[in-house]
């Protein structure tokens, strides 16, 4: 794990340059994006003035084209988390915000149990994929560190924190909440439900500081309402253009043409098949399994969502790169998946990526979403499979290991 010495030590050595990347890239994106005008960071303004909105006591999901040009899907919570950055000037805030978001993932990267080696190979697989979600004023790089962050936490029986962390995720993108799936690895079930419990009372009510209490619940609602809305209309008028709905259901929408298709014929089974691995209980200590289904909770949180858009997929690149630098000797197959992921999911949505076949193909049938469908059906073959290894067999150097290969 990361102790004090390393993150003395994490800008010198050979993997300097990598840590400055994670630094340098989020503020030299984030100037270009400020310096294009103000419908380039349209995701920034809209995300300051949901703060805006809940201190003046309007409606957090109205549509305000004056303001910006979308509708927002957050909860009334994040309204807390974006307040610090909302209150400085757009070009201070959007960098503060950039780096905030950069800088938790690096952090919850370099805490993850595993080898220094792998970890920063999770970093370098994961830079472009961040560099994007940055570039857009995401919030997903943080919410990213908020699960990994939860699972380590949960691991070392620091609940409270981690619960924290469930019901802020939850509260501001639901996705959050898939991080009490990690509570087996404790064993204190109990303790996690009551912990949560109290988080996510004293997050409901932080934005009662500033806001009417009625207000705020009366906004949950209305997010609740909203997302239900979001939810139809990912479905419906994102079947050809590949920009929403990056997930397994509707990539399977538009390869098969199967438009009525119900998300229950995939969810279904995906939630049963991310239960099964909790019934392995003597599994639990082995950090190896821990750190797979870790991978596979990430990635399901992406592909098994509506939701999901291109800089979603920070969350899903960073559980294929654990479970990748996660191998004691990557397999061909795995080797074949970090290329359709280098390609298919991180370079296609990029300049790089030949225009005619990212419009054709990877638009078309939402190609993003593949590579990372077929490393979930692994990983979970693995965790229904694969034996515990020895102590002594786990983590490696997957960058000589890809070599050898």
């Amino acid at each position: 794990m990361l102790e004090g010495a390393d993150i003395r030590n994490i800008f010198r050595g050979k993997y300097a340059w990598l840590a400055l990347s994670w630094v340098v890239l989020p503020v030299i994106l984030t100037l270009v994006k400020y310096n294009l005008g103000r419908e380039a960071y349209n995701n920034y303004l809209l995300y300051t003035h949901v703060f805006h909105h809940a201190r003046s006591e309007t409606n957090l999901y109205a549509f305000y084209p004056g303001e910006y040009l979308y509708q927002n899907h957050y909860g009334p919570s994040f309204s807390v988390l974006i307040a610090p950055f909302a209150l400085l000037p757009d070009v201070v805030g959007m960098v503060g915000w950039a780096l905030a978001n950069a800088l938790m993932l690096g952090y919850a990267i370099l805490r993850l149990p595993m080898s220094a080696k792998a970890r920063w190979w999770v970093l370098a697989i994961v830079l472009i994929e961040m560099s994007g979600a940055i570039q857009n004023q995401q919030f997903n790089p943080m919410l990213t560190a908020w699960v990994l962050l939860s699972f380590i936490w949960i691991c070392e029986g620091k609940l409270l924190a981690a619960a924290f962390l469930v019901a802020g995720g939850a509260l501001v993108k639901l996705y959050g909440v898939l991080g009490l799936l990690f509570t087996p690895f404790s064993g204190r079930y109990r303790a996690m439900a009551l912990s949560v419990g109290a988080a996510t009372a004293v997050l409901v009510c932080l934005p009662m500081l500033y806001s009417d209490p009625e207000f705020i619940l009366r906004s949950y609602q209305d997010w609740y309402l909203r997302i239900l809305g979001k939810n139809s209309e990912n479905i419906r008028t994102n079947l050809t253009d590949g920009m929403q709905d990056l997930s397994a259901m509707g990539m399977i929408r538009r390869m098969t043409g199967w438009v009525g298709m119900s998300n229950a014929w995939v969810l279904v089974p995906a939630a049963l098949l991310m239960l099964v691995p909790w019934w392995q209980r003597d599994r639990y200590a082995d950090p190896a399994f821990r750190l797979c289904y870790l991978s596979q909770v990430l990635i399901g949180i992406v592909i098994f969502s509506t939701s999901s858009e291109s800089p979603t997929y920070v969350i899903a690149v960073t559980g294929f790169a654990i479970w990748y630098a996660n191998s004691p000797v990557p397999t061909s197959w795995q080797i074949v998946l970090l290329v359709l992921v280098i390609l298919l999911t991180i370079l296609s949505p990029t300049d790089v990526f030949p225009k005619t076949i990212k419009k054709q193909w990877v638009n078309r049938y939402a190609l993003k979403a593949l590579p990372c469908v077929l490393a979930w059906m692994a990983i979970t073959y693995d965790l229904l499979t694969k034996p515990s290894p020895s102590p002594k067999s786990q983590i490696h150097d997957p960058a000589s290991a890809a070599a050898r290969t």
